[in-house]
């Protein structure tokens, strides 16, 4: 059983031929909840293999990590989360977001904070049964009875937002946030690393393969936000941004930024391996076991753990042995 300051573990997966058997395995090791990435230029369908993991697990919980929604109308979200909702009566948790990644590999800003209120809530109406206004148009869930769930569909609705004003419109718009610990909601924190083997030196190279693609996120997030200037003043960063601006010209630099996403490490993004953090929760079962606890301290209900690298099983299993207990 959890301690009293212990957050729940749950994992963070992306949306591919093998999230359904990753979500499976997940169940088997007692994480709380599979939580599914969604960003289209980059992934498939997250709702897809949410409806292949609900017909192959029956207690973990189900979740998004997050929703962009001007992928998708506002009535096609609403009738997707209503499906998983479904066929996982109970498990299911629609969290989400501005679409920071997912706008900016279509060359895009993310969206803004009025646009992403008005289209959350119109989600929310809509899922609750009542009559949104869709471009101008009252607009209502019109699934007769069988063809999808009951309305109101009853799945918690959380966001992903940041700075104080996200946090102000979270209390609003969500029982739960994904971001700093907020004063009056859940908060989850999503977070990577990887547990050592026995005597396992912390910058070896499996320790480098397996947390990369989170950690050189951060010289993408870099040069998306600041450009040149941003991203050169990070170590190695010059050398990575002029590989990028080597093959594409202004018009087309944004297809490559994201190459890879948290999932691959790209021939540009490798040299950066020498300059990642491999101490933040990496270390042996017990250091690890102990770094997440702490985090709960720190008022963070809920870890998700985003595993990563060239075996994400053993990755999984390794993690799991470190969740606190008391």
């Amino acid at each position: 059983m959890k301690t009293s300051n212990s957050p729940e573990l749950s994992c963070g997966l992306p949306p591919g031929p093998d999230f359904a058997d990753l979500a499976v395995l997940a169940e088997e090791l007692g994480y709380t909840r599979v939580w599914i990435f969604d960003s289209a230029p980059l992934w498939e369908d997250p709702f897809v293999h949410l409806a292949l993991a609900a017909a192959r697990t029956a207690r973990i919980g189900l979740a998004t990590a997050v929703l962009v929604p001007d992928e998708r109308s506002a009535m096609a979200m609403a009738s997707s989360v209503a499906t998983v909702a479904r066929l996982a009566p109970g498990r299911l948790r629609a969290c989400f977001g501005t679409g920071f990644t997912a706008r900016r590999a279509l060359g895009r800003a993310p969206m803004r904070l009025d646009a992403f209120t008005a289209y959350v809530t119109a989600v929310r109406r809509l899922l609750a049964g009542e009559t949104a206004v869709l471009d101008g148009r009252p607009a209502r869930m019109l699934h007769a009875d069988g063809l999808t769930a009951a309305r109101p569909v009853d799945v918690p609705v959380w966001v992903s937002l940041f700075g104080p004003r996200g946090a102000a419109l979270a209390a609003d718009l969500a029982v739960g946030i994904i971001g700093r610990p907020h004063p009056t909601l859940p908060t989850a924190t999503l977070l990577s690393g990887t547990v050592l083997d026995e005597g396992e030196d912390p910058g070896g190279e499996r320790v480098r393969e397996a947390i990369g693609p989170w950690r050189v996120v951060d010289w993408h997030d870099a040069y998306a936000r600041g450009g040149a200037d941003a991203v050169d003043v990070r170590p190695g960063g010059r050398a990575w941004r002029a590989a990028v601006e080597a093959l594409a010209g202004d018009d087309e630099r944004h297809l490559l930024t994201f190459e890879g996403h948290v999932t691959h490490l790209t021939d540009r993004d490798r040299p950066l391996l020498e300059h990642i953090d491999t101490r933040t929760m990496v270390g042996d079962t017990a250091s690890v076991g102990r770094k997440l606890a702490r985090l709960g301290g720190l008022g963070f209900q809920e870890v998700i753990y985003t595993p990563t690298g060239p075996d994400v099983p053993r990755e999984l299993r390794a993690f799991a042995r470190a969740r606190p207990v008391g």
